[in-house]
């Protein structure tokens, strides 16, 4: 889960207008009022006449689709000394005194989060940062039953991330439309906050198209449901039970939640999984412009009413705005009919269009307001990370190595030693790292890729290699089945 150090105001004066209306309404019965006595406004007349949601059903509907993850990463060598067992930097180590913290494999770093299933053949979708440098995926069912999960693919942009498990007949969630949520609806999130599994939260949407910094192309659905770290990946379900959004920040000085969610529209994040799944490539849309958002004084120096809009201060030639007649200088007031506040709406509204979509732009010049129509154009299409591919794996330890250079072994200080190029499979598992440099195997110092090998396959269980990172040497214990 991601933080976010910036405050961002929430109003919640629902409770207390219900909570006065009552007792004005209590005090009218105590006190009768004359026909000229304006009557006092009831509750009723402040709470739509709806129930509440059926949390207790959406659960029970969408628990069996919520899957924990598990990730799996190399530990920096500077983390490798410390106590990994004190479990001092848990959040809930002060409610649970007594119970040792699990151990974890030396050299390996591990971090949780939430995830769904989307189809019954085993594409799961979560947050792109839950499984970033992540060397193991593990997604584990509600049923306690785990698989080793494929990263399909990963765009940052978006901050979603497409997996496959080798499963079949699996529940699935209901994709709802999150366009059609509104501010003051029922939502509910569902995932694992602190590795504590199938945990529920209910909250209200609290905005929408909330632009962050450095996250300007997503729009988040701001909320007031619990979330904290753990949730990352997690749905976000409307009153009727569909998923609307993935959870995927929190706003908090601590570290926990603070009443500040963030979540990224279901809408989007199908955009995205759509093209991975398709094509392995993630293309957004892009108009080709630099903007910046109005004060007062630029407004006056316009002369706008208001300072709303996005203020164009550079258009990129042959871009898709540049084809539209946009110019530096214009403000854009509205995309296909929706008010732009500021850069960042501009920015969220683009960002879920599709490339070639047709977009109508409304624009102020020189002190006066017209339509122009762009056809929107495409961000250079980005491979996706995949988990596929990285480099073949080579012998028992999964290490591709070479000697050390003269020049090299002068920098690292050494007589002799291996660079490590790639590491998968069991070396990665135990936390080695490309850039690693090994020196030794059980003690015996290693000149050549060959001599390592005949080490290696002498031993049926494990080895011991010395490896130096930087300057911090450690012997690193490596299983061999």
């Amino acid at each position: 889960m991601q933080i976010r150090n910036k405050t961002l105001g929430v109003s919640a004066i629902g409770l207390l207008a219900v909570g006065t209306a009552t007792g004005l309404c209590a005090q009218a019965l105590l006190h009768p009022q004359s026909a000229d006595t304006p009557q006092p406004v009831t509750a009723a007349h402040l709470v739509p006449p709806t129930s509440a949601p059926n949390y207790r059903a959406i659960v029970a509907e969408n628990q069996a689709a919520v899957v924990g993850i598990t990730t799996a990463a190399a530990m920096p060598m500077s983390d490798m000394d410390s106590d990994s067992n004190s479990g001092d930097d848990n959040p809930l180590s002060q409610f649970f005194h007594g119970m040792p913290m699990p151990p974890r494999a030396r050299g390996m770093m591990h971090a949780q989060g939430s995830g769904f299933i989307i189809s019954t053949d085993g594409l799961v979708l979560t947050n792109a940062h839950v499984v970033a440098g992540a060397k193991q995926v593990t997604v584990k069912l509600s049923d306690h039953r785990e698989f080793k999960a494929k990263v399909l693919g990963a765009d940052h942009s978006s901050d979603i991330a497409v997996l496959k498990i080798d499963a079949h007949d699996l529940p699935t969630v209901q994709l709802g439309n999150s366009d059609l949520l509104g501010v003051g609806d029922y939502v509910l999130a569902i995932g694992q906050p602190f590795g504590l599994e199938e945990t529920a939260t209910a909250g209200i949407v609290s905005a929408k198209g909330r632009n962050l910094p450095g996250d300007s192309y997503v729009p988040f659905i701001q909320t007031d449901a619990a979330v904290n770290p753990g949730n990352s990946g997690g749905p976000l379900f409307d009153a009727n039970g569909a998923v609307v959004g993935i959870n995927a920040q929190i706003y908090s000085n601590s570290g926990g939640y603070q009443g500040v969610s963030f979540a990224i529209p279901i809408n989007l994040a199908m955009q995205v999984e759509n093209q991975i799944v398709k094509t392995g490539k993630v293309t957004h849309a892009r108009l080709g412009v630099e903007v910046q958002t109005l004060d007062q004084s630029l407004a006056d120096s316009f002369k706008l009413k208001t300072p709303n809009g996005a203020l164009v201060a550079q258009v990129e030639p042959d871009s898709a705005a540049a084809k539209a007649g946009i110019k530096a200088g214009d403000v854009i007031l509205k995309f296909d009919g929706q008010p732009i506040v500021d850069a960042g709406g501009l920015s969220a509204r683009v960002g879920v269009a599709a490339p070639g979509d047709k977009a109508s732009l409304e624009v102020w010049r020189e002190g006066k307001t017209l339509t122009l129509t762009a056809i929107i154009g495409a961000a250079s299409a980005t491979t996706v990370a995949d988990a596929s591919g990285a480099p073949a794996e080579q012998g028992k330890l999964g290490l591709a190595l070479r000697p050390l250079n003269p020049e090299e072994r002068q920098q690292a200080g050494v007589a002799s030693g291996l660079l490590v190029e790639s590491a998968r499979g069991h070396a990665a598992d135990a936390g080695i790292q490309p850039g690693d440099v090994v020196l030794s195997v059980d003690g015996t110092p290693v000149q050549s890729v060959e001599q390592l090998r005949k080490i290696v396959g002498s031993h049926a269980d494990q080895v011991a290699l010395l490896i130096q990172r930087g300057n911090t040497r450690l012997f690193v214990p490596v299983g061999l089945t």
